[in-house]
Formats: C-alpha cells, structure tokens, sequence
C-alpha cells in the first residue's frame, strides 16, 4: 500500500525553494507521510556574482506541484520555505526588475564594511539586529545594488525575500516571517520590527518591505493562477528561511545542535535567549516560532568538495587518509570566517600526497570552520553530550560522515528523514490547519529519528594545523590572490 492509500489526511503542502532547484512535499498531517513530491531545478549565473530570475522559481514550483499530482489540489494549507538573504527587486506590476542577487553573492563587502562602520561598529549592529552583515545579508545587497545599479533600485517598488516572492505569488499579498526577515540586516531583533535608521542609512523606504505575519498566523489564502494546481482558498501559512523551515522540520528543542551540510554549510540551534555574537560570526537570527536561531554560515561546503574531486578526477568519496596537506577550499569567497574575497588555498604538498589525502583535506578544510563556530553558537544552551544532527545533501555520504565525527569528536546523528526544509514547511502548515505547534508536529511526525554514529577521538592534530594555516595566511587570504 502507498502512503496515499493509507494517508487520510488533511494534507498540505510544504515547499523548499533552495538555490538551485524547488521542491513539494504534500504530507498526511497526522501520520507525517509523504504522500506525493515533486522538483524542478533552475539555474544560477557564475559570472561577476550569484543571480536568479525569479521567474524560474514560480516555473519550477509549478512544474514540482503537477508533479505531485490530483494530492495537491487536495491541500489545506502550504507554505514555503527559501533560500536566505536573497534581494528580490518588483516593480509596480509585481514583476522583476532585475535577476535576484543571492546569499552567495559577495559583491557587497565593500557596503558591509561601510554600513558596520556607519552604525557604530560590530556591537551595535549585534546588540541591534542580532547579526553583524557580510556580503550576504539583503541589507548590504539593496546598497550595492543603489550604489552600481541606481536605474534599478529607482524602478523598484516593492522588495522581498526568495520565500516572500513565492508566498506573494500565491496569495497576492506581501508577506514575510521573522525568521526569514532576521537575516536582512534591516529587522531588529531588539524590537521585533523593521529598524528605521537602518533603512535610512541605505536609502530604502519601508514602505515597500513585506509584512511580517507572526508565528501560527495566516499569510493569506491561494488566489486562482494558470498553471497553479492548489484549490483557491486554500491557506497559506507565513512561510520562512531555509534554516528556520529545517528548525521545524526536525522539532528542534533548546540545546540540540545541527549541522547542515549542503551548498553552503550550516550549524545552528534553537535558543530562548536572544544572540548578539560583536564578532558576527554567529547570525543572531529568529526562528519560526517566536525563540531564536543562532546560527553560523559558511559559503563553501560540498559544491566546493563536489569541485575538488572533479579536479582530482575523484569519486566524492575516494579520500584517504594520512599526510600533512591543508585544503582551505574557499573558491566562492567565504563567510566563516569573514573573508569575502578569498580564493582555495593549499598548503603542505609533497610528492608523497595522494589524490585522495588531497581531497580528504577539503572535507576536513569545509568542516574545520563549522565546528569552530560551534561553540559560540551553542552559548549558555551546550550539551557536550548531545549528538550532532547531520542534515543536508553531504549527510548520507561516508566521508563526509567520517570527517565529522573525527573533527568533532561527538556522536553524530543522521536522521532518515529527507528534504527537512520542505517538511518543515509543512509542519508550519500543518500549524495553521491545527493550531499545534509546528515542532511539535514534527516531532509527532519523528523527523529527527535516524541510527547514532558513535563518537570517535578527536583529530586535534588536524584541528591545529588547519587553525595555524587559516591564522597564517588569513591576511593573503582576503585579497583573493
């Protein structure tokens, strides 16, 4: 028997809008099972910086939704979640002005800088907003994007986030979330709302921000679109950032720690105490249920290893071990650290180094600066004996497996759960149809169940030599050369 023949429902929908493909999941909300699912990828430019149309990922979340078939129409709610800081720019017709420049995107180091100094430095910006803003952050995009494209920023009427353009695309109506909202650089997580003096500092009128609907509230309902095969009215729940629709996804409780391995890199864990790293490297960022998700982000992960076995002419997971090569694989600049023109870096090769002691020093060079910030992240909430939740598209990889367990030095484990963001998506949804909580739907669900990887000693060795390389050539590092 399929899960749609023994799923009763009420269904909905949850949807994962990442960077290079869009996913549905129509889920039973008592039971958690996937009844029908759907993807379709876009494409993103390699040029000067990381863009997207827009358009593409209202095709593609069409083409995900006919996928699921006669089980979509049958929703009672959906919800999105999306990809983080992207700049999405409308005109007054709703549609894009210009492609949308993504979280990966770092042309905009320079108004980072600019705007951190401008505001009264690191702390203020953390004590203010929760976050010190990079490259990544909406905030430093809209000034560069005001700074190098003023035609455009002129025939903007109407800014959003990837998730945002979605949900509006639904419901008519402009929307956002606290939890996508707080990586922007223009949400105070002191106050809860848009900061006026920061969007003065970058010339951007509120006006033409998205609402913020709160936790549990309705976005809208679904108005008729062609091609569009949910049911008008059905409901649309506030939708959120990728990290945050994981949060749910997993039923995150205070304490628990998750590392995200997937394009860009993640840790991350749900707090009730309000972040503020001046050292930015711990985003302060809100979650979807009214706690708080501090979390630190790197732009290199295992897109970049992906790289580094094509070069090698490798299998992902032909690594070896041994040897004394250090792998800094920042070939997209980097964000954790903060060093946003960064080029890959290799130190320590000999004739002896193998192909695959090569390609093991870029798993352990993309994990070394997840678990370095794992620490800060964590804070006052630590449980040394908690294991690490492995989620992402590198979890079900051995060397990837493999390389956190030896550079961590904690059991880790890998729940069975797929597409978390899409799920958590749904439990959001499953919130707004119920009235529960959407953690607890997911736990209900069980998304965080999966097997224990048992703890192993920890490589210290590794640890330091990549720490003494990154501290050596850091100033090397950031000018790209």
């Amino acid at each position: 028997m399929s899960a749609a023949e023994g799923a009763e429902g009420p269904f909905v929908i949850g949807v994962d809008t990442s960077t290079q493909s869009t996913k549905a999941l129509v889920v039973d909300v008592p039971t958690g099972a996937v009844v029908a699912s759907g993807q379709a990828s876009h494409t993103v430019t390699t040029g000067a910086g990381r863009e997207s149309d827009p358009g593409q990922w209202w095709d593609a979340l069409l083409d995900a939704l006919r996928q699921c078939g006669d089980a979509a129409g049958k929703a009672s709610a959906v919800s999105v979640g999306g990809q983080q800081h992207g700049l999405v720019t409308l005109d007054a017709q709703g549609s894009p002005v210009r492609p949308a420049l993504l979280w990966n995107d770092v042309r905009s180091a320079p108004q980072a800088e600019r705007l951190v100094e401008r505001l009264g430095g690191p702390k203020g910006w953390a004590e203010r907003t929760g976050s010190v803003p990079g490259s990544s952050f909406t905030a430093t995009k809209w000034a560069w994007l005001a700074e190098h494209e003023p035609d455009a920023a002129r025939a903007t009427k109407a800014v959003r986030l990837p998730h945002d353009y979605l949900t509006e695309r639904l419901t008519g109506l402009g929307t956002t979330d606290r939890g996508d909202a707080s990586g922007t650089g223009w949400w105070s997580a002191a106050t809860e709302s848009y900061d006026e003096e920061i969007l003065g500092l970058i010339g951007l009128d509120p006006r033409i921000l998205p609402e913020v609907v709160r936790p549990g509230e309705v976005a809208g309902t679904v108005r008729p679109a062609e091609g569009l095969p949910i049911s008008r009215g059905t409901l649309v729940a506030p939708g959120t950032g990728d990290n945050a629709a994981a949060a749910l996804g997993l039923g995150l409780r205070p304490g628990a720690p998750v590392l995200s391995l997937g394009t860009s890199g993640t840790v991350y864990a749900v707090s009730a105490h309000r972040p503020a790293d001046p050292t930015g490297t711990v985003a302060g960022f809100a979650d979807a249920r009214g706690d708080w998700l501090p979390l630190a982000c790197t732009l290199n992960c295992t897109l970049a290893v992906d790289r580094v076995a094509s070069l090698l002419g490798l299998d992902r997971e032909a690594v070896e071990p041994g040897g004394s090569v250090t792998l800094l694989p920042y070939l997209d600049g980097e964000r954790t650290p903060n060093l946003p023109s960064a080029s890959g870096l290799l130190q320590g090769l000999r004739h002896e180094t193998t192909g695959g002691q090569l390609l093991q020093a870029a798993y352990d060079g993309a994990v070394y600066s997840l678990l370095d910030a794992l620490g800060l992240v964590l804070g006052e909430d630590a449980d040394a004996a908690a294991p690490l939740l492995l989620i992402g598209g590198g979890a079900r990889g051995t060397a990837w497996q493999r390389t956190v367990l030896r550079l961590s030095g904690r059991p880790v484990q890998v729940p069975r759960a797929r597409e978390l963001v899409a799920l958590g998506a749904a439990a959001q949804a499953a919130g707004v149809v119920t009235g529960e909580d959407p953690a607890a739907v997911a736990r209900r669900w069980g998304t965080a169940e999966g097997p224990v990887l048992e703890a192993v000693e920890r490589d210290d060795e590794a640890l330091a030599r990549i720490a003494g390389v990154l501290s050596d050539a850091a100033p090397l590092l950031n000018t790209g050369r």
